[in-house]
């Protein structure tokens, strides 16, 4: 029997000899064998390893024993067009290589206040006034942790999360992971097109569905934004995120909280657990917070930045995306506690418990508050929401079919398929539904992207903890151990949704 390591062939009884290196006599002439030069000292008897013990050619720091992916698992880059397209400084002071990185956490933070949160908030602080402002705490610091989590691999392994899961898990449970994360991407563009229809409808009085179908337009925006530079749609992003910024600070302003009630909302109580009403509220705010979709996009646009792909380079684009990734996270939690504790000190206050949608909401911010201009920064904050949510869910989208699929179409056919995936039942489901029970229907997409948050936290964490895919860069046991907390927390939360609403 034969087999071959490199270039050399060696037989099985050559397998058995010692390896000669190449030496020098007295008359300095070398190895006359060039085979031998290139040989190890291995058994080819059989395969031992399940694994190719080959160094992977996209973690070229890791040796060959560490490698640990499927050997069939395809090698195209993540996002080939845009993939280490970004130029970093070489040298300067610190904050021009933050700035080089900063970007990926914007996009990511989007996530984190579409308008599918802004449903959660809404219901939960006029309801129950400032109580559920630990759980979008405890939310943003799980959704702080994943994220780094996230990063680390992408930037590690030269994969984004899709990819990982397709060169380590069998193709029948690929199909499974593809099918609950396009469920997910469904569900927040749910959340997403029905917030951007609703903010059409009150600055513009557009029809739902007419809103609706301008909303699945953002293909063409993206694919706009991307054929000018990544850093065009980044900028995009960043600039929306701002006008949101600016319009609740206006109306947190205007509604004047108290603010020991606010503090002592970020204090956690078991009434939060005991209360089936509150809980599914609460699960919402998770599912709403830490999006599942969120996890596949940030490990993929991580290497858009030109690092050097070796030791020194990778731990300093960790460091400065995570950076980048937490101070964008921050900024996700203002605007979420912003929103919550707008409906509590103007609603629960005021004793309008009952709003819930947000058509409701606009219609009573401005009496409410005695600012005319309340309700307008409202709506426009919701079109900024779901402009940018739409946008880079359709992005994460175009990450989960290529890593899962490894589709291989031109960009707009992978972006126009992608979109029309998730867009056909929304507004089949928007069509159906109208202005009636939009809240309603945006809560319960976040809860559906609570129950799947599992199938992308489970794999991320046991990828980042795996020294054979990770090698040196394998997260601590402290930070492994938190990370599986966090997991566990979340499937305890959902299966316990899941037993009151059948049931309860």
């Amino acid at each position: 029997m034969s087999c071959k390591v490199g270039l050399a062939p060696v037989s099985g009884s050559e397998a058995a000899k010692p390896t000669r290196f190449p030496t020098k006599g007295a008359d300095n002439r070398q190895d006359e064998n060039p085979c031998h030069q290139m040989q190890l000292q291995m058994s080819c008897n059989k395969p031992r390893y399940r694994y190719s013990r080959r160094m992977d050619a996209r973690t070229p720091d890791l040796t060959p024993d560490t490698a640990g992916w499927r050997t069939d698992a395809p090698v195209t880059k993540s996002l080939a067009e845009v993939n280490a397209t970004i130029a970093l400084p070489v040298a300067g002071r610190w904050w021009r290589r933050l700035l080089a990185f900063v970007g990926p956490g914007y996009l990511v933070s989007v996530g984190y206040m579409d308008p599918g949160n802004w449903a959660t908030d809404l219901a939960g602080g006029s309801k129950f006034g400032y109580t559920l402002l630990s759980v979008i705490l405890l939310s943003n610091l799980m959704a702080i942790l994943l994220q780094s989590l996230a990063a680390r691999l992408g930037i590690v392994t030269d994969r984004d999360l899709a990819q990982a899961c397709r060169a380590t898990y069998s193709p029948a449970v690929n199909f499974l992971l593809w099918i609950a994360c396009e469920a997910a991407i469904i569900a927040c563009d749910l959340a997403e097109v029905i917030g951007t229809a609703i903010a059409l409808k009150l600055l513009f009085g557009i029809p739902l569905i007419g809103g609706a179908l301008l909303a699945a337009l953002d293909a063409f925006l993206l694919l706009l934004l991307m054929n000018r530079g990544f850093r065009f749609l980044e900028a995009f992003v960043i600039a929306l995120l701002a006008v949101i910024a600016v319009c609740f600070a206006v109306q947190i302003a205007a509604a004047a909280p108290p603010v020991a009630e606010v503090l002592r909302g970020f204090m956690p109580k078991s009434e939060i657990f005991t209360n089936p009403e509150m809980l599914y509220i609460a699960i919402g705010i998770i599912g709403a917070t830490v999006m599942p979709h969120n996890l596949y996009l940030h490990s993929s646009i991580v290497q858009t930045r030109a690092y050097e792909r070796n030791d020194k380079g990778r731990r300093e684009a960790i460091k400065w995306a995570t950076t980048d990734s937490t101070i964008a996270l921050m900024l996700a939690l203002f605007i979420n506690a912003a929103i919550l504790v707008v409906a509590a000190a103007t609603f629960h206050q005021s004793g309008h418990s009952d709003v819930a949608e947000i058509g409701q909401a606009f219609e009573l911010l401005s009496p409410l508050l005695g600012l005319g201009i309340a309700s307008t920064l409202f709506a426009v904050a919701l079109l900024a929401s779901g402009l940018n949510s739409t946008v880079t869910a359709t992005l994460a989208g175009q990450i989960v079919m290529e890593g899962f699929l490894d589709l291989r179409l031109p960009s707009w056919a992978r972006r126009l398929l992608t979109r029309g995936i998730a867009i056909v039942p929304v507004i089949i489901v928007t069509a159906i539904y109208g202005e009636r029970g939009t809240a309603d229907l945006l809560v319960f997409s976040q809860v559906v992207l609570s129950m799947q948050l599992p199938f992308a936290v489970i794999p991320l964490v046991r990828f980042v903890s795996d020294r054979r895919k990770m090698g040196k860069f394998a997260i601590p046991a402290y930070v492994a151990a938190i990370a599986w907390i966090v997991a566990g927390v979340i499937v305890v939360l959902n299966l316990k949704l899941l037993f009151d609403t059948l049931f309860g």
